[in-house]
């Protein structure tokens, strides 16, 4: 089990304005649960700290790092564009995946929002080449173009580049666990790789969509610590801890140990009411609209600043 709730899950509950000091004070407690890693940086949290919490991101991932030695750190790298908003230069990708590993980080998950390999090899290779975890990403989306057949070939590409992993990152919450069940046999079935699992639960699929890629030999999912869980964000840590308690994919994680850092985000996440979106429960418009569950809050946030809130 990856968990998500340094990174992905205040990105999209709150749009990523959880500060370094809410993360430190819990960060032993998470180091001890034993999860396969804990994603904590990139995405949009390295603007973020530079633009809304004056903190720096490199001091972040630092201090996270010397917080959670045992844990291997995780963060989500936009291939080419590494954390901005354009394509950088080959050296500059290379440069900056040296930093990221010398600074602490162990995996990175590289994806292309155009699932484009080329998009994705430099800093592949740069991960592979600085000793650190490369894993390829497909970006999945349906559409009449978009078969089995696509995210097949796009495997097949991304172990030719050179991966030791591949995540089916599910960044909308609209794979449906049948869909599931037939990606993760077939890629499993034609590929020798570790295949991960990142679902969004904003369509309320997304605990059905875990467990069916679980029976069909998945190797890992990305999950959220309960109280940072659900609606925009993923499924919850102990529900699935629970779930698979007992059975031959049992992840051996302490459900007491997880209560207690759920009981800590819980207290924690009042301070941070203000930049929470208006969804309750599950929305399936956006099985329709497709819209990431890390993009929604911050969205919302900025429709709200331009007094446009209804248009959303």
């Amino acid at each position: 089990i990856t968990d998500v709730v340094l990174r992905d899950a205040h990105q999209s509950l709150f749009a990523t304005r959880l500060r370094l000091d809410d993360m430190l004070p819990i960060a032993a407690q998470l180091d001890d649960v034993g999860y396969g890693s804990l994603e904590c940086w990139g995405g949009a949290t390295f603007d973020a700290c530079i633009r809304f919490l004056g903190e720096d991101p490199w001091l972040r991932l630092r201090e996270l790092k010397k917080a959670m030695p045992k844990t291997p750190l995780q963060m989500l790298l936009r291939g080419q564009n590494l954390l901005g908003y354009r394509h950088y230069a080959d050296d500059v990708v290379e440069r900056f995946v040296e930093r990221a590993v010398k600074n602490g980080m162990d995996v990175f998950r590289v994806f292309d929002a155009m699932n484009d390999p080329r998009n994705m090899k430099a800093a592949l290779q740069a991960v592979r080449s600085h000793g650190a975890h490369a894993q390829g990403t497909l970006s999945y989306t349906t559409s009449p173009a978009h078969t089995l057949q696509t995210w097949l070939d796009l495997t097949e590409q991304l172990l030719e580049t050179g991966v030791d992993s591949i995540a089916i990152k599910d960044m909308s919450g609209i794979l449906t666990p049948m869909a599931a069940y037939e990606l993760v046999s077939e890629i499993k079935k034609r590929f020798e790789v570790r295949l991960h699992l990142h679902c969004h639960a904003t369509t309320g699929m997304a605990e059905m969509a875990l467990l069916k890629a679980i029976e069909a030999g998945v190797d890992g999912v990305d999950t959220a610590i309960s109280s940072m869980s659900a609606t925009y964000g993923h499924p919850a840590t102990e529900a699935l801890v629970a779930t698979l308690a007992g059975t031959e994919h049992d992840t051996g994680l302490d459900i007491l140990k997880l209560e207690n850092i759920a009981a800590y985000f819980r207290e924690v996440r009042k301070k941070y009411h203000a930049f929470e979106g208006q969804l309750k429960g599950c929305d399936s418009r956006i099985l329709v609209a497709q819209v990431p569950g890390g993009m929604l809050t911050n969205l919302e946030g900025q429709l709200k600043q331009q007094n446009a809130a209804d248009k959303l």
